[in-house]
């Protein structure tokens, strides 16, 4: 009597992916439940076994569903909205946006966009890293795949967590709900060393540890972020993650583009995994992951299609065969990842990577039955020889595609059957992405109608309207001015000596509070000559109204502070200005008082562009129009003590002049 099972695939090609790399030409592949209960010939396994279903595979591969080693997969919903930026100017454009429409609705229903992809895909496993991440396990639950879902923790306000103590108390909750179940692993997540401090990297090792569940994170993804950890920390990345104790948990680290040999084998020996993400990499420019050398050391190596919205897509047909080529190309060696070894990283590969190889990546018996099947007889796909073992590796790797996946059973439970999903309404899910895309299309719309609208999206800014009565004098020397600033005619409250490196960002289009953007940074000098402190400013200043008075000027203009914690570079690629205009100052400057009013003196010296001379400037914050008319006055007093011609006074301000000098 034959033993019942649910289903039994037969007739094709069982491509098993187990230790031996067994091939079974004409196989046979037995479920029951969530189960493999048998793989072998098919004339083996039907002699023992009857199903409920069986389905002839003739002409087709039987395989492991492949196992998707790194992705976000929410961010379907954001795929194609702005491209070919460097990583730190998308992440700055980006993650704005998340904190405006990132809610748990959002991500149930990015999950179901990029799932439905997947699956067309041949993907039964994945591992994400995102926010709210118990909404991503209840949707993926009822979906029916597998996955490894890890709560991302930063050390800034996120979505779904104001702080990380926060999200901290969230990722608790989200492991003690969902550890255990059949289909999802959940996983402690802090973004990347850089978005964390020591201490939040050492509490999520913590948490990992005491629930021996695995850490997701990005590790070497940039060179800049190797310089920096460099810089910053005085050891490479992999280095300072260890010291936090990240490499002594079920690590699996993203990207490693940027690591070298001692960091791989600090890798190996903490047994953690990797997820090699080519496409990603490419189109940031983020560099080749040195994939061969991990692999001949005996890394676990998965691939990982990375988030939609940086590949942009999820086809792992499409990226393995890139993992390939890419490491044959990086290597100048053909021989490099062969067509075997890039099954394997797709399959068992990432299932080590993930550390759930005890559970899926091959077909074996006991493991879940975790299963897809792919047609073979496409006219990309013809001719086929048989004369060398890894032909049928070839074919899968050098030229079968995503839409040859027929079926996908996952856990013992259809997701594809006869190429339609079969938990996932297809059609409802585009037309919602659809409606969600468009919200997000004005948002986007009115943030880049104005650099204002720009700079609060990305930091928030503080506003300051600003009056102020000033001179400002072009002089040949400055030798009479410091003796009367030190002769005590004048009071003086206090006085310092910097350095002002000053790029404006100016615009065609801008609104009154937007005429142009400074981001200024202050080297302040010591009595020795050298630098002992900098700041980093940025100053969004609005168009300037101004009031004459005999010798001197009132300004009214609106000004908006924000912090300038990145690059010149990433602020340059981000506002894209239709004018640069770069200005270094050498800067003397006097808070003094004078008969009882407080004003500032500035000696300027343009350094660059070079402007023969100095520059005196004289200014002082107003209130009102009398005000201001007592205070041009006093300016003219203290313009005649310096022995200074009112009349040649300069009208233009430093990025005028600037451009002039230019």
């Amino acid at each position: 009597m034959h033993e019942k099972v649910n289903l039994l695939l037969v007739g094709g090609a069982v491509v098993t992916m187990n230790d031996a790399y067994d091939v079974l030409p004409n196989g046979a592949v037995a479920i029951r439940g969530d189960s493999i209960v048998a793989v072998g010939d098919v004339e083996e396994v039907t002699a023992v076994y009857e199903a409920a279903q069986t389905l002839d595979c003739t002409g087709q591969v039987i395989m492991p569903g492949l196992v998707n080693a790194h992705t976000h997969v929410p961010m379907s919903l954001l795929r194609g909205l702005n491209d070919d930026l460097r990583l730190d100017v998308w992440l700055g454009y980006l993650m704005p946006l998340e904190r405006e429409f990132v809610t748990p609705e959002f991500v149930k229903l990015g999950t179901r966009l990029a799932a439905a992809e997947m699956i067309r895909s041949g993907i039964t496993s994945f591992a994400d890293m995102y926010y709210f991440e118990e909404a991503i396990a209840e949707e993926t639950a009822v979906i029916g795949m597998r996955a490894l879902l890890g709560q991302t923790i930063l050390v800034f306000p996120a979505p779904d967590a104001p702080t990380y103590e926060d999200a901290l108390i969230l990722c608790r909750r989200f492991i003690e709900r969902w550890n255990g179940h059949e289909l999802i692993q959940p996983a402690v997540s802090p973004h990347a060393w850089y978005t964390a401090t020591p201490e939040l990297l050492r509490a999520c090792a913590d948490l990992a540890r005491a629930y021996d569940v695995p850490i997701h994170t990005h590790i070497g993804e940039t060179r800049l972020e190797l310089e920096n950890c460099q810089e910053q920390n005085h050891m490479r990345t992999v280095t300072w993650n260890a010291k936090q104790s990240i490499l002594d948990t079920k690590l699996l680290a993203a990207h490693c583009v940027h690591i070298d040999r001692d960091e791989m084998f600090q890798l190996k020996e903490a047994g953690a995994g990797v997820a090699h993400c080519p496409t990603s990499n490419l189109k940031l420019a983020s560099g080749i992951a040195p994939v061969s050398q991990m692999l001949e050391m005996g890394l676990n190596v998965g691939v990982g299609t990375d988030g939609p919205a940086s590949n942009n897509d999820l086809d792992m047909f499409e990226e393995t065969r890139l993992a390939a080529l890419l490491a044959k190309t990086a290597s100048n060696d053909p021989t490099m990842l062969p067509a075997r070894q890039a099954v394997e990283m797709a399959t068992i590969g990432g299932a080590r990577a993930l550390h759930m190889a005890d559970v899926t990546g091959s077909l074996e018996v006991g493991k879940r039955a975790d299963v897809i099947v792919v047609a073979m007889d496409g006219v990309h796909n013809q001719p086929h020889f048989h004369n060398h073992e890894d032909a049928i590796y070839s074919r899968l790797i050098y030229a079968a595609k995503a839409p040859d996946v027929v079926h996908v059973v996952c856990n013992g439970r259809f997701l594809l059957h006869d190429r339609q999903l079969t938990t996932i309404d297809e059609a409802e899910t585009k037309e919602q992405a659809a409606a969600v895309a468009a919200r997000i299309d004005a948002f986007v719309h009115e943030r880049e109608s104005s650099p204002y609208n720009k700079l609060v999206f990305l930091a928030g800014v503080e506003r300051q309207e600003s009056f102020e009565v000033q001179v400002k004098v072009p002089l040949d020397g400055r030798d009479r001015i410091l003796s009367i600033l030190e002769s005590g005619q004048i009071e003086i409250n206090r006085q310092s000596h910097y350095r002002q490196y000053d790029t404006y960002f100016l615009f065609a289009k801008h609104d009154p509070d937007a005429a142009r953007l400074r981001y200024r940074e202050d080297e302040f000098i010591n009595e020795h000559g050298e630098p002992y402190q900098v700041r980093s400013r940025l100053t969004l200043i609005g168009e300037e109204e101004r009031a004459q008075f005999p010798n001197a000027v009132m300004l009214s203009r609106s000004r908006f502070l924000a912090s300038a914690d990145r690059t010149l570079r990433f602020y340059r690629e981000y506002f894209a200005p239709d004018t640069e205009v770069t200005l270094v100052k050498d800067r003397l400057r006097w808070h003094i008082l004078y008969e009882g009013t407080d004003f500032a003196i500035n000696l300027d010296q343009v350094v660059t562009p070079t402007m023969p001379g100095y520059y005196l400037e004289i200014k002082s914050r107003t209130w009102s129009r009398n005000d201001a008319e007592r205070k041009a006055r006093l300016i003219a007093e203290i313009l005649e003590l310096f022995g200074v011609n009112p009349e040649m006074a300069e009208p233009k301000d430093y990025p005028e002049l600037a451009l002039i000098a230019g």
